[in-house]
């Protein structure tokens, strides 16, 4: 089969993320002796500087994690909402969403102590020698992708009149980040050198880690993280607001583990985050497949993946949430999901179909009918990570969008490491866009904005709550195959990330093996497709009932037969739906493989 290039191949080690630095970065650190934690990490604080537009250290990530010979387990990097992010107070300032963009969105910070408790406890190198990468890039300069630049121009206005500090850093000398150009940060820069010195204080590799952590927390980059929240910031809603985010709130966080939820699905078993997250919605598009398939990218093959995904959608509006009573092992029973799987029809549903687990009645919010007329990439379905292929600015999904009300979506990195030792590694860094938030002027980079996925409704799963984590649509993806960490996964892109996901793994699983191992690459450039039949998670929550947006690589008469079946098919350009990175390991011959996504030519695999 012909794919835009090889599924790589080695025994020593392999990198797949969304940007070549962050890959490289990785494999550098592979070949300095380090294991594949090490590796991510630097990655990590790499795509922190290569790509401001879709993630920053105040971010979050999910990670998860297969220690060689351990259990798979899940790495949290999702902060909870503060002691005073309350219901009450968003509505005494008469919003019924949180907004997109500014303070009053912001979480406490994630992705910092999650890659550091990485570091300490399954890592081998210092803090210096990980966080050098990023520190050489920020401060040295490194050619920005085109996208950096285009993102800043379209929020040059807000950034020159409200975010003045963010002009700061990506308007300098008046003009964005230009391709080609170095581009530098030299404030984030200052920001890790003065972490490393600060930790230099204490002895010993864990002990400078856990030192860094309590600056983090409590220290200057705490200090200077709360007197911005402070700060009155315009958002998405078009006033001013100053956000909730205290010293108390960063102090008491910790990013901690948990056991992942799974999914045996015929030899493999598929490991996701739980229902914090959008995880377990690809375990339930598992679960809602028949025994039989029909055939491979068929129309029938195509209907029936994007009905199940609306009914595991409507379930996660309705039951997802970090909450106990999120009822896991109901939603993926066979029961459950046999009667489920009867109300997939021959024509396209419009309808948003929550399930009674054990009987229970489903709730979602009012704002779940909110419904967007406009054609996809036309308009705004959200602050945060994009849902549609096509957009007026051309670009690429996965990346952000811009709304003619200056609100903006940032989107995701993904980066998967497998090394020669058998350690594997997928994590989706995300949030702290630079256009989420004005620029903390002592660090260098802005707050997140992930408490806009949560609802200001009372009594639900997801909705506002001090303490509590949001809802997130960061999925990384892990499989077994016969009980061994086999396949590392993951993709930018908001919502559709578990439809993406779900349609790589079946390539991979139904199409076998090619050349003596997993057709990585080949799966990853297979024509892909997203439906928005049920409601966005950012901000302002919209959805498009019927609509699947397809690549026009696909086959003709496979769109008339999804049209024939009633499916509102949107035609996208040809490489358009997904930013996959994958990696891989034979348990049997110890191969190690790695592919990454054409689209958007930015993401890229390395290994040996």
């Amino acid at each position: 089969m012909f794919t835009t290039r090889p599924t790589l191949q080695g025994t020593f080690g392999m990198v797949s993320s969304t940007h070549w630095l962050a890959s490289q970065s990785a494999m550098a650190v592979l070949e300095d002796g380090g294991n594949a934690f090490d590796a991510a990490v630097a990655a990590g604080f790499v795509l922190h500087v290569v790509e401001p537009h879709l993630n920053g250290p105040a971010g979050e990530v999910p990670i998860l994690l297969a220690p060689a010979g351990g259990q798979v387990r899940v790495l949290c990097g999702q902060g909870v909402a503060p002691a005073g992010a309350t219901i009450a107070h968003y509505q005494g300032l008469g919003l019924d969403l949180v907004p997109g963009t500014g303070p009053l969105a912001a979480a406490v910070p994630g992705a910092f102590d999650a890659w550091m408790v990485l570091l300490r406890d399954h890592g081998t190198k210092s803090l210096a020698e990980v966080l050098s990468y990023g520190i050489e890039y920020a401060e040295g300069g490194h050619a920005p992708v085109e996208r950096v630049g285009e993102t800043v121009e379209t929020v040059r206005a807000l950034f020159e009149t409200e975010w003045l500090t963010s002009a700061e850093v990506y308007l300098p000398d008046g003009n964005p980040p230009r391709p080609g150009e170095r581009f530098h940060n030299p404030a984030l820069a200052a920001t890790w050198r003065r972490l490393v010195t600060e930790a230099s204080v204490t002895r010993g590799r864990v002990a400078q880690i856990e030192k860094a952590r309590e600056v983090w927390r409590s220290g200057f980059i705490a200090q200077a993280l709360v007197r911005q929240a402070r700060r009155p910031t315009m958002d998405t809603s078009g006033v001013r607001h100053t956000g909730t985010l205290t010293a108390a709130d960063l102090a008491s966080w910790s990013a901690a583990y948990e056991a992942p939820a799974t999914y045996d699905w015929r030899e493999w078993t598929l490991c996701k985050a739980g229902p914090w997250s959008q995880g377990p919605s690809f375990l339930q598009q598992l679960a809602l497949l028949p025994k039989d398939l029909p055939p491979y990218a068929s129309a029938e093959y195509i209907h029936l993946l994007i009905e199940g995904c609306k009914l595991a959608m409507a379930d996660r509006e309705a039951w997802y949430g970090d909450a106990t009573q999120t009822p896991m092992g109901e939603l993926l029973s066979g029961t459950y999901n046999t009667e489920r799987r009867k109300l997939i029809g021959h024509d396209a549903s419009y309808e948003l179909r929550p399930g009674s687990p054990g009987g229970q009645t489903p709730r979602m919010s009012r704002h779940v009918d909110t419904v967007i007329t406009d054609a996809p990439g036309s308009g705004p379905l959200g602050a945060g990570e994009p849902t549609t292929a096509t957009s007026p600015h051309h670009q690429e999904p996965g990346e952000p969008d811009i709304a003619p009300d200056g609100g903006t979506r940032g989107d995701t990195c993904h980066l998967d490491v497998v090394d020669r030792w058998g350690n594997m590694i997928a994590a989706t860094p995300s949030g702290g866009w630079l256009q989420s938030n004005p620029v903390v002027p002592e660090l260098g980079f802005p707050l997140g904005t992930r408490l806009q996925m949560a609802w200001l409704d009372e009594g639900l799963p997801n909705s506002l709550t001090p303490g509590r984590r949001p809802r997130t649509t960061l999925s990384p993806s892990l499989a077994l195959r016969h009980g061994v960490p086999t396949l590392a996964f993951g993709t930018p892109g908001g919502d559709q990330q578990d439809q993406w996901q779900l349609h790589f793994f079946l390539a991979v699983a139904l199409r076998a093996e090619v050349r003596g191992g997993l057709d990585l690459q080949g799966a990853i450039d297979a024509p892909n497709w997203h439906n928005d039949s049920f409601p966005g998670s950012f901000y302002p929550r919209g959805m498009r009932p019927g609509s699947v947006t397809v690549e026009s690589r696909m086959d003709e008469a496979v769109l008339d037969e999804l049209r024939r079946r009633g499916h509102d098919v949107l035609v996208g350009e040809p490489w358009s739906e997904g930013r996959l990175c994958a990696v891989a390991r034979d348990p049997r011959t110890k191969v190690l493989s790695a592919a990454a996504n054409p689209r958007g030519m930015q993401g890229y695999a390395v290994g040996r």
